[in-house]
């Protein structure tokens, strides 16, 4: 994926062809007028906003952060401008290869969720929203304190955990799997990481995230391609009517 942060002035136009769709997060504070040829919308609230393939602007009406999520294969340029794209020169063997999801059946246009709209709930994982390249798990912010009796590590198998920090201080913990080849282990890792930033766990790291008490804190988890687990929980990603599932890879 390709992920896009930026801090956003009044008179900033964000403009950008793809060639598949993609995501706009419109944060806290921000304002802005997106629009792609005759469609045009103003979105001026914490939302979700799915915008089609071809050209299209996120024009800033008011400052704020804006993050966009791509699939990198739809926007070739902005992938090879990214300040780590030298990492990604050798695909990573335990990153299975990216494929874009079916179209929406309604076809594309732009798509506004606007968060507010679609309050946590006890039981579903955040809230979830996917378009047919890129997933977000649009969190909320808090400033309560956490339960680290209640931590969750966990890997993934084939695909890459990344987390775009907007505020606040998050303690990122790695482990290394044992094998019976002790010289494989390696020492747990424990990396601070102060907003704004974004980072990026491989598979099969066993990680979780424990966010700092006693400062505001807000994260978002993007993937590229949508999950297939998250998307098999029934009622988890809000607009799955919207979006169909592709038939699971063997």
């Amino acid at each position: 994926m390709v992920v896009a942060h930026t801090l956003a002035s009044p008179g900033d136009e964000l403009t950008v062809h793809t060639e598949g769709e993609y995501i706009v997060m419109v944060l806290e504070g921000a304002e802005v007028t997106v629009s792609h040829g005759d469609d045009v919308t103003s979105v001026d609230e914490y939302a979700v906003v799915i915008m089609p393939s071809g050209s299209s602007t996120v024009r800033i009406d008011a400052a704020g952060t804006i993050v966009r999520v791509f699939g990198a294969r739809t926007v070739p340029t902005l992938a090879a401008r990214c300040a780590n794209a030298a990492e990604y020169a050798t695909p990573d063997p335990n990153v299975a290869d990216w494929q874009p999801w079916p179209a929406p059946p309604a076809g594309e246009h732009i798509r506004v969720y606007k968060c507010a709209e679609h309050p946590l709930e006890p039981g579903r994982m955040g809230r979830i929203f996917r378009c047919s390249t890129v997933m977000v798990n649009a969190f909320e912010p808090s400033s309560e304190p956490g339960d680290f009796t209640r931590v969750s590590p966990h890997h993934h198998d084939d695909f890459e955990q990344v987390s775009v920090q907007i505020d606040g201080e998050f303690t990122h913990h790695m482990r290394v799997t044992w094998t019976p080849d002790i010289g494989s282990w390696r020492d747990d890792e424990h990396q601070l990481t102060r907003s704004p930033a974004t980072v990026v766990i491989p598979p099969p790291l066993i990680h979780t995230t424990q966010p700092h008490n006693g400062m505001r804190r807000f994260l978002i988890d993007v993937f590229a391609p949508p999950r297939f687990d998250f998307s098999e929980q029934p009622g988890w990603v809000i607009n799955a009517d919207e979006y169909p599932m592709p038939e699971r890879p063997a």
